[in-house]
């Protein structure tokens, strides 16, 4: 897939995922540097939204949308945000953002998820705007890579495919 940053092209690496394939597994650290899996959320729906770096205006709008539309689903859906940023840096952005229904997860040491999931951009070696939805038997549903960074993703499809699922 071509993906762009301010119209440059950008290299992905790692193993693409396809919808309908069953969910890789990934290590990610919470804000207080504990280790994080996809095993961690068993027979729940992940919404998986994936941000370069959470201090930049569209991630921050990415990171307030499925904050706010988190609120209107069960406990049964969970909300994920991965980057690459810093445990501290997530720690101050959600505080500071009121961000409390999604869980703000760092790929900083390994780029576990990212290299699992075929997002890690090769030139920045931060992750590329995605959303992953992966349902309660951990098969991925739904894959959305935006091919302009600068670009936010498409919310309502995702949403809509989210309440397929749901």
């Amino acid at each position: 897939m071509k993906i762009k940053f301010q119209g440059n092209p950008l290299t992905l690496e790692g193993k693409e995922v396809k919808a309908q394939e069953i969910a890789p597994d990934f290590k990610v650290v919470d804000e207080s540097l504990n280790e994080v899996s996809l095993k961690d959320f068993k027979r729940k729906v992940k919404v998986i939204s994936v941000t370069p770096s959470l201090d930049t205006p569209v991630c921050d709008m990415q990171a307030r949308k499925f904050e706010k539309e988190a609120t209107s689903f069960s406990d049964d859906v969970v909300f994920l945000n991965i980057s690459v940023d810093l445990p501290f840096a997530i720690s101050r952005f959600c505080k500071s953002n009121d961000i409390k229904k999604v869980k703000a997860l760092s790929d900083y040491k390994e780029h576990s998820f990212g290299l699992n999931y075929g997002v890690v951009m090769k030139e920045l070696q931060l992750l590329a705007r995605s959303i992953f939805i992966i349902d309660k038997n951990d098969r991925i549903r739904y894959i959305q890579i935006v091919d302009e960074m600068t670009n936010e993703p498409n919310y309502e499809e995702a949403l809509f495919e989210l309440k397929k699922i749901v």
